[in-house]
């Protein structure tokens, strides 16, 4: 399956993201995630760019998680721990991004993607899109403590605990009701809605926006705590090597507790 690709095109002080493995359902490799690292670098530094929309190719997803297959070579827990450091500096970089971002999102957003649609300013969507991290179904690894901090700012605390302790999926609606969500309209008139919202923003003072932006991410991620302990403890489990083993073979994992 092909590795993928993160693309940028700008066009009329308008940046768009593309995230291109749909055969995956968009699900994030190493090398994705550097191209996006490195597309948040060249925007960081463009001051010509006054909105930035991500999006992911196929009509069939945002992003569906990181790909699983590349966490068969973790075997202790500090691989999880550099993994979670390393997935935390690009949320940073995306986060910290002086223009207003949106996330244009077509059905799954799921783990990984959600932690990137959530870094967004702005999210719209189709009905038909869902949001959620299983990994109590899944993988049985962790977030940091960084993007649980992201989630529930927007999600609020009982709706990321039904996302992540019941491995419950979040419907556009409810998505909506929470706050998570600018709109919801049919994928016909997706294009059109995403469009009409960056020249919105895109007419309004940049530097307004950016230091409104960067305040409010300085109150979410002010007196974070450690999570490192907590980080090794998950990714180092048997539980977490079978849930990747599980997933890989289409099975349903057999959870230890260990």
């Amino acid at each position: 399956m092909s590795a993928g690709s993160v693309q940028l095109r700008i066009e009329g002080g308008i940046a768009s993201v593309l995230f291109d493995r749909p055969a995956a359902r968009n699900a994030m490799t190493w090398a994705m995630y550097a191209q996006l690292s490195e597309i948040c670098d060249r925007l960081h530094a463009d001051a010509s760019v006054r909105v930035v929309s991500f999006r992911g190719a196929g009509g069939e997803a945002f992003v569906a998680g990181t790909d699983i297959e590349q966490f068969r070579a973790f075997k202790t827990g500090d691989e999880g721990v550099a993994y979670e450091q390393q997935i935390e500096q690009c949320i940073h970089k995306l986060e910290s991004l002086p223009m207003p971002t949106v996330a244009i999102i077509e059905g799954w957003t799921i783990g990984g993607g959600l932690a990137i649609a959530t870094t967004c300013d702005f999210r719209i969507a189709t009905p038909a899109s869902r949001f959620g991290v299983p990994i109590a179904k899944t993988l049985g690894n962790c977030l940091s403590v960084g993007n649980l901090a992201r989630l529930s700012a927007v999600f609020g605390v009982p709706r990321v605990k039904r996302m992540l302790m019941l491995a419950e999926l979040l419907s556009a609606e409810e998505a909506l009701a929470a706050g998570f969500l600018l709109q919801v309209s049919p994928g016909t008139e997706l294009d059109a809605v995403a469009a009409a919202l960056c020249t919105r923003i895109a007419a309004l003072a940049p530097v307004t926006q950016s230091v409104t932006k960067e305040s409010l991410r300085r109150l979410l991620v002010r007196d974070l705590p450690d999570d490192e302990d907590l980080i090794r403890q998950c990714y180092g489990s048997s539980d977490f090597h079978e849930g990747v083993e599980a997933f890989v073979a289409k099975r349903s994992p057999v959870w230890k507790g260990q």
